[in-house]
């Protein structure tokens, strides 16, 4: 090391000056590095209860739990966070404090665990269920659906949603559009706005056809309404003036128009569910007043169909009369023969024949 007291004055200042600089500059590295590694920490900190809750909410359930250990080794190794058994101790407490239902185990198996959720697995089965089995949902759109289903139960629990999946193998619409289409209609609907679009129908090569060669239909929507597993629009129809019903899946090219809603006095006392439990599965015809005889274990299949309203009296021992209201349709009277001969159309008389000519040119189709 250099003997600086030999050196002349004015060299001396500017050596001691030189190794001071370098001092500060080292100070100021480590002084900088230190309040970033700081920050990182604080960073850390304020993630490692939310990654906490991750956790929890991904790995946990009653039957799947995760001590205070475990739980620090996943931060560790899945987030590169650092924690220690009392930390998580106390982050738990204040995740419950804010409102999470965590569980714990206390004794030999000790551990933590949501113990309430938005959803129970049955719930989402249902969800899945109905997601799975819905005609206007496709197939990769009830994928994406469960799929976020699926990400409110632990893993463990998602794997038996899965399977409820590959249980239903049932005929899905192919029409991507149809989410946007419900938008657009329940925009309407909230803004009091007509709407104009193409409607579709299959053809025998499994292509969607347009009806009309592709007129626009214009109509005023009322009301949304989901029966048979399909969507359906309830609307006024601009110049008929009467109420008309389109599934949404056909429709196509949907365009909201600036004039206002037509037909309220139409739906004045409308009642949604009548009208379409008496379409059976939104088929057109005349409403009409009809008589059923049926048999008496056919109760429980009017009570399915037409609810507790229908007025019902005793024909004799074994059988009982029903009024209900229909739309009279080929739909009608193909639900009629599905019963089979426990039931039978009394009346009107047109009714009686209507069914009579249907079942008539349904076995002509049989002989030989």
């Amino acid at each position: 090391m250099r003997d600086i007291d030999n050196y002349p004055s004015a060299k001396k200042n500017v050596y001691v000056s030189k190794i001071w600089y370098n001092v500060s500059r080292y100070l100021k590295y480590v002084l900088e590095d230190k309040k970033f590694e700081v920050q990182i920490m604080a960073e850390n900190e304020k993630l490692k209860i939310l990654y906490l809750m991750k956790i929890l909410m991904e790995e946990t359930d009653k039957e799947h739990i995760l001590n205070a250990l475990e739980i620090c080794e996943i931060l560790d190794k899945r987030y590169g966070i650092s924690s220690s058994r009392k930390t998580v101790y106390g982050d738990v407490e204040r995740l419950r404090e804010y409102g999470v239902k965590i569980g714990q185990n206390k004794g030999k198996n000790q551990g933590y665990y949501i113990e309430e959720r938005e959803f129970s697995l049955p719930e989402l089965k249902l969800l899945v269920d109905a997601v799975q089995s819905s005609n206007f949902i496709t197939n990769q759109k009830s994928a994406k659906l469960i799929g976020k289903l699926e990400k409110l139960t632990s893993k463990e629990n998602a794997k038996q949603l899965q399977r409820q999946v590959y249980i239903y193998n049932r005929a899905k619409t192919e029409n991507e559009t149809i989410f946007n289409n419900v938008d657009l209609i329940h925009r309407a609907i909230q803004e009091n706005r007509q709407i104009e679009f193409q409607y579709a129908e299959w053809t025998p090569k499994k292509e969607l056809r347009l009806k009309r060669d592709g007129a626009k239909y214009h109509t005023s929507p009322w009301s949304l309404t989901w029966t048979g597993e399909n969507y359906y629009l309830v609307a006024a129809d601009i110049t008929k003036q009467t109420i008309r019903h389109y599934r949404v899946d056909k429709m196509q090219n949907i365009t909201l128009m600036k004039e206002q809603r037509t037909g309220r006095e139409q739906f004045e006392g409308f009642d949604l569910a009548e009208f379409s439990k008496k379409t059976f599965g939104m088929y057109s015809g005349k409403d009409t007043k009809v008589t059923l005889l049926c048999d008496n274990y056919l109760a429980g299949v009017i009570f399915d169909r037409f609810g507790k309203e229908p007025f019902i009296i005793p024909a004799n021992e074994n059988q009982f009369k029903a009024s209900v209201l229909v739309s009279v349709s080929p739909q009608f009277f193909g639900w009629v023969a599905g019963v089979g001969k426990g039931m039978e159309i009394l009346g009107p008389q047109e009714v009686r024949e209507d069914y009579k000519k249907y079942l008539k040119d349904m076995l002509d189709k049989y002989q030989e």
